[in-house]
């Protein structure tokens, strides 16, 4: 028996949102009717098997036919998977597959430099970082993994983002910009100007921008389309990393991420100037 508080919440919700939910549970297991023994299904079967009426599964058929997550065999009017489903699994096999081609790399950059070793990927106009090796060492930046930060004043989110189309980075630069610490850089104009630094140097760097007593640079990783989709980045105090020895490490960094776009298909001869994933 359900808990009093329950019911209430679910009359509260009324019958619209339920009906909704139901609909959306419904096309979720519409969609997985489908198998290799099973790759097309008629609207009859596909209500049987969903012991719901054919109305509604032709009336939801539709709607997923128009958003490309299903297709209509035009000679027996059944039913496939679409490739919008191909598209839509291609992006989480692309996150999958960065952290497991990167992993080994990334242990080797943190034994060459001795500092904290950062993966991370867009997010809605942030970083999230899913991947944090900490410096051996007594100072060292504390991992952050999982953390969404503002991509603006992250080396990581600049070696991203400087790559993204116009429009995304308009609408980064539009929208109100954080202030992390007293360093951040707020001002679009300058933010343009360091994303063009950026694509020129192949590399960014954040000075105590993100987090007090912090400095950082970092490299974007593309995939076997060209698309920037994460970056790797090397971070520690600034009592042992001057700007000159933080650029040091620019050319094992780089090397790293060329060596995991590489493991992720890239190939630098094909691709002049790689787009942000998405």
């Amino acid at each position: 028996m359900k808990a009093p508080k329950q019911q209430i919440a679910e009359r509260a919700k009324g019958p619209a949102t339920r009906n909704r939910l139901s609909s959306v549970a419904t096309a979720i297991h519409l969609l997985k009717a489908f198998s290799e023994s099973e790759a097309e299904i008629g609207v009859s079967a596909l209500a049987k098997k969903l012991k719901v009426a054919k109305s509604t599964v032709h009336r939801l058929a539709v709607t997923l036919v128009a958003e490309g997550l299903l297709e209509q065999n035009p000679q027996t009017e059944r039913y496939r998977l679409g490739v919008g489903l191909f598209a839509l699994g291609t992006l989480v096999r692309r996150r999958m597959d960065l952290p497991n081609e990167a992993r080994p790399h990334l242990f080797d950059l943190r034994k060459l430099t001795g500092e904290t070793i950062i993966l991370g990927i867009p997010s809605e106009g942030e970083v999230m970082h899913i991947y944090d090796l900490e410096s051996p060492q007594a100072l060292a930046m504390k991992s952050d993994l999982g953390a969404r930060k503002p991509a603006h004043c992250s080396a990581v989110g600049r070696a991203i983002y400087a790559f993204a189309p116009e429009a995304t980075i308009e609408q980064m630069l539009t929208a109100p910009l954080k202030r992390r610490t007293p360093k951040s850089v707020t001002d679009p104009a300058r933010l343009r100007e360091m994303f063009a630094e950026v694509r020129g140097r192949g590399f960014a760097t954040e000075d105590e921008e993100n987090e007090p007593g912090i400095r950082g640079i970092a490299a974007p990783v593309r995939d076997s389309t060209g698309a920037v989709i994460g970056a790797v980045g090397i971070a520690g105090p600034l009592q042992r990393l001057s700007m000159e020895a933080l650029e040091g490490f620019a050319p094992s960094l780089l090397s790293a991420a060329a060596t995991i776009s590489s493991r992720l298909g890239y190939t630098a001869a094909y691709h002049e100037r790689p787009d942000l994933g998405s």
